[in-house]
């Protein structure tokens, strides 16, 4: 799967449109727990979001929509992610409902001990409907990134993710990541099956092995959801396992020095969709989508300085033993900057 959509230089197509609520994240000074913490640092935090993020620092253009508060907290979000080179033009100021915020410990969040606390009820985001967004910006790039968090905001935000998986002529290469965050569906026991009815509407589909349904292993998520024209099952530390066609392609993960177990399943999608964009072979697109994860994992915070393209290119292209051998630690995106620059400075 390619992307056909045009390649406009004008200001209205971008790469990637990413829809979704996007929370001002407060990240805690020290390790403990969230009645412990004394004092929290400002942070962005929002899975659509992060990929604009990933994707305009690696050198693509992007646009982030969705609706925040007429508040500070709203004003600190469109400037922070505008700051990374996204355009934000199309975020709908709401006067009447906050920007949602959240607090989390420092824990890795696959243990118990990780707290998470959400204020985002009513929030602007909550609020986005097909009547109140802009559809034709929002089917104004080549690929439209959506995910599962959306729809689990409300009736209106799950009826404007109806529309926009639907399958239509001209629609935009439609790319959704499942990102089942039990949580935001307590209490609806339909949560599952909403994701799996919306994955079946898009052409590029991400979910996790851990989130797919309860079904066991890459083959029997394929076996469920036949209709995207490609299936990505990520596997956690095994790697990744590509269904395109008649085709599957598996990719193992890199051997990683994690700083932050945060983050990294955002900074896959972007790297997967970045080679997307360029028409790289699926192997390469799911190698792409491992090294962008692995520059989440080594540094703290959901966002990272993404590698620089050739270098990305270089590791991608590795044989299949130098690529088992590689470790990727602290700082490695930068390390072959430092070293050019080196060479360049007499």
């Amino acid at each position: 799967m390619t992307v056909d959509g045009p390649r406009s230089t004008t200001p209205d197509v971008v790469d990637v449109v990413a829809l979704g609520e996007s929370m001002v994240t407060f990240l805690p000074s020290v390790p403990g727990r969230l009645a412990d913490v004394p004092s929290f640092d400002r942070a962005i935090g929002g899975a659509e979001s992060n990929v604009a993020c990933v994707l305009a620092a690696a050198g693509h253009t992007a646009r982030w929509i969705s609706r925040v508060g007429a508040d500070g907290f709203g004003d600190h979000l469109v400037e922070a992610i505008g700051a990374y080179g996204v355009d934000v033009s199309a975020v709908r100021r709401d006067p009447g409902r906050p920007t949602g915020v959240y607090f989390r410990t420092a824990g890795d969040r696959a243990t118990d001990a990780h707290e998470v606390a959400y204020y985002r009820a009513g929030s602007a985001a909550s609020a986005m409907s097909v009547r109140n967004m802009d559809l034709d910006a929002l089917r104004s790039g080549r690929v439209l990134h959506l995910s599962g968090i959306t729809p689990a905001l409300s009736a209106d935000c799950h009826a404007l993710m109806r529309e926009l998986t639907a399958r239509r002529p001209g629609r935009p290469l439609v790319s959704f990541d499942v990102n089942h965050r039990p949580g935001l569906w307590r209490g609806d026991a339909d949560g599952p099956r909403v994701l799996l009815d919306l994955a079946r509407g898009a052409d590029l589909v991400f979910v996790g092995e851990d989130e797919a349904w309860g079904l066991g292993g890459p083959e029997a998520v394929r076996a469920a959801l036949p209709e995207p024209e490609l299936l990505v099952v990520k596997q956690g530390a095994t790697g990744a396992t590509a269904f395109h066609g008649p085709h599957v392609t598996s990719v193992p993960a890199l051997t990683v020095d994690v700083v932050a177990a945060v983050g990294a399943g955002d900074a896959f999608a972007a790297g997967f969709l970045s080679a997307t964009l360029r028409g790289l072979p699926v192997r390469e697109r799911l190698r792409h989508g491992h090294l962008m994860a692995a520059a989440a994992l080594t540094a703290p915070g959901d966002l990272a300085t993404p590698p620089a393209r050739d270098h990305a290119d270089r590791l991608a292209a590795l044989d299949d033993g130098a690529w088992g051998r590689l470790r990727l630690g602290p700082g490695w995106t930068q390390a072959e900057a430092r070293a050019e620059e080196e060479v360049r400075t007499p």
